[in-house]
């Protein structure tokens, strides 16, 4: 999906008319919901004209260009792909091109460029256009298949060589290289060395655009197959722009740590689905394959039990690299190179609990302060709004003020977008304004109608309709569904039946009764333990709720809003008296309204290709169907 499509001696009529720049804040308003920001469209106004003035002139404007691309399964977008033929052997070729206006960039780490006026170090353009390569490639089967279709290049079109002179020493190769306004000729020679100049490759040129919009795409790399071949072997995800600056921030602490032995907290802040755990764990991996002590923590038992199960199913040794926030009570200050506290916003005020001993209460602290002191490179990866029980304080400023209490050095990234729900640029804005987090609801059909966004959303009119279609969409192409609902059932023991323990089918809407995941510690045959809810495949046909659906994905999700949660008119009602969750249900009303949303914020973002929805409740069953269509 591109917001533009033309060839680029068209293109350039627009830019050198005042108009491309408007023609793309349009479509942008149009298919991204929100728009684009000021800057961005002067970016395209400043940078576009350039580069397509110098495409032109080396000959190539017949090329069809796509303009603000997004990838698969992303939402990022490539600032220009060029269509074409190759010169060489006559098959379509496809170049990624990054526009960049900087004038001046320093280097900062090994793949992150410092530049004047902005806050944060980013990523080296020519690893942007390299990394959206690899992704491409990666997401593409029709191109990977096809060595040598796929170029990137980084076109700094403002910048002399003595502005970024240390940047430009940067490794090149098929997928990245850098050019500048006075390298202006060398990118022109490359370009004609990539695409054919002859005019009868205009009507290629147009086909290998029509191909390149028509491949399939093969769903992004589920995180639980990788785990353990990320920890073990070698590198298998590809991480961009914000994802990449993060990871690169924290090797670089690490390195510092150990040059100069002072202390960096990095805090790592996104939504769901934007590659907090992608990045943990490849985090961990390079880490451990540098010899670095470092371990990965959760608050949540369901996560890292599933972890320890899959990245340590060959070693059990790895298994041990998995902890929970509450085992670093007793923990020797700066005994780890790096502490990696994955789904942060579950940290609690204390490491205290019934199991602690009475000599490890003594010593106990703040947990926040406890998981800081544990190591060089404290790293904590979290979303401020997936706090779903009392007590839980994860968050920015708490983080921030303890490490500055510890004389810490802090850093923050902030990730941008949504790699689970298919990429989708829409189903985010889409979610909060169906559970009155921000803006007006709007119905999904208003919003996919702009575009080809991929993502599925519909209600069911029962339970037993949204069980038989997801079991259709599992059937068709042996994905993964899951149906989750909020907590407004009684959770019973499993009960002897014949002498064998069996689930009760607490959960009862009319005539459809299923039973919840089975309880921690609750053996029950032909059901995987509640901690293996989400990744184990017969867990459909049980109930997931938040805290075995917590930090996991599926393909097909569906969600069951009970009566803990209810339309009323304009707005939502929390409703105490029918939640079942005895912690939630000690929240003072304020804090268990927000509990509530955030906990069906957090079920109807598990999918990664579709979602369906359903309450038993009927004012919201119709608010739902509404929204939903």
């Amino acid at each position: 999906m591109a917001l533009v499509r033309q060839s680029a001696e068209v293109l350039l009529g627009d830019a050198r008319s005042d108009r491309l720049h408007t023609v793309l804040a349009e479509q942008a308003r149009i298919q991204f919901d929100t728009g684009v920001g000021d800057g961005e469209v002067r970016s395209w106004r400043n940078s576009l004209p350039a580069f397509l003035s110098d495409l032109v002139d080396a000959g190539l404007g017949h090329v069809e260009v796509l303009l603000e691309h997004k990838l698969p399964h992303s939402p990022k977008r490539v600032d220009v792909v060029l269509c074409g033929r190759s010169p060489k052997h006559g098959r379509p070729v496809y170049v990624l091109v990054e526009l960049k206006q900087w004038s001046k960039a320093e280097p900062y780490s090994d793949d992150l460029v410092r530049i004047d006026h902005y806050a944060n170090p980013v990523l080296h353009p020519v690893e942007q256009v390299r990394r959206y390569c690899e992704y491409l490639v990666d997401s593409t089967p029709a191109l990977a298949e096809q060595p040598g279709a796929v170029h990137g290049l980084a076109y700094l079109h403002n910048a002399r060589d003595s502005g970024v002179w240390g940047i430009s020493q940067y490794a090149m190769d098929d997928y990245g290289r850098l050019f500048t306004l006075d390298t202006k000729g060398q990118l022109v020679d490359r370009l004609r060395a990539l695409l054919d100049r002859e005019p009868a490759a205009r009507d290629d040129s147009r086909r290998a655009a029509d191909e390149f919009l028509g491949m399939r795409h093969a769903p992004s790399k589920p995180l639980l197959e990788l785990a353990a071949k990320e920890i073990q072997e070698r590198e298998q995800f590809v991480l961009l722009d914000e994802q990449q600056v993060a990871y690169s921030l924290v090797t670089r602490a690490v390195d510092r740590a150990h040059a100069s032995r002072t202390q960096t907290v990095v805090v790592i802040l996104g939504g769901p689905g934007s590659g907090k755990s992608v990045i943990a764990l490849s985090l961990l991996g390079e880490l451990a394959r540098r010899g670095k002590s470092a371990f990965h923590a959760t608050g949540s038992s369901a996560f890292t039990s599933t972890m320890r199960r899959h990245a340590g199913k060959r070693n059990r040794r790895v298994q041990t690299m998995f902890k929970y926030f509450n085992n670093f009570i007793e923990a020797e200050r700066f005994g780890l190179d790096v502490l990696i506290c994955d789904e942060a916003h579950r940290i609690r005020e204390t490491s205290v609990n019934r199991y602690t001993k009475s000599e490890a209460r003594a010593k106990a602290r703040r947990q926040i302060e406890e998981l800081i002191d544990a190591a060089r490179v404290p790293v904590f990866l979290l979303d401020e709004h997936q706090t779903v029980r009392p007590g839980e304080m994860g968050s920015l400023s708490e983080i921030r003020a303890a490490a500055e209490a510890a004389d810490c050095k802090v850093e923050v990234v902030h990730l941008g977008g949504q790699f689970r729900c298919g990429g989708s640029e829409f189903y985010d804005t889409w979610v909060a304004r169906l559970l009155g987090i921000r803006g007006t609801p709007t119905s999904w059909s208003d919003l996919v109608t702009r575009t080809d966004d991929e993502f599925v959303v519909r209600s069911a009119d029962s339970p037993r309709e949204m069980e038989s279609w997801l079991l259709a969409q599992r059937a068709k192409d042996l994905g993964t569904a899951r149906i989750a609902a909020g907590y407004c059932w009684t959770w019973s023991d499993p009960v002897s039946q014949d002498g064998t323990k069996v689930l009760v089918p607490d959960v009862r809407i009319g005539d459809w009764h299923r039973p919840w995941n089975a309880k921690p510690d609750k053996v029950v045959p032909d059901a995987p333990a509640s901690h293996f809810w989400a990744s184990d495949d017969r867990g459909f046909g049980q109930l997931g709720c938040i805290y075995t659906a917590q930090g996991f994905e599926y393909d097909w999700a569906g969600v069951i809003f009970g009566t803990d949660f209810v339309r009323r008119g304009d707005h939502w009602v929390a409703q105490r008296d029918n939640s079942h969750d005895p912690a939630v249900k000690r929240a003072d009303d304020l804090h268990f309204a927000t509990l509530i949303r955030n906990t069906y914020k957090v079920l109807l973002t598990r999918g990664m290709r579709g979602v369906c929805v359903f309450s038993e409740d009927p004012e919201t069953q119709a608010y739902l169907r509404k929204f939903a269509a």
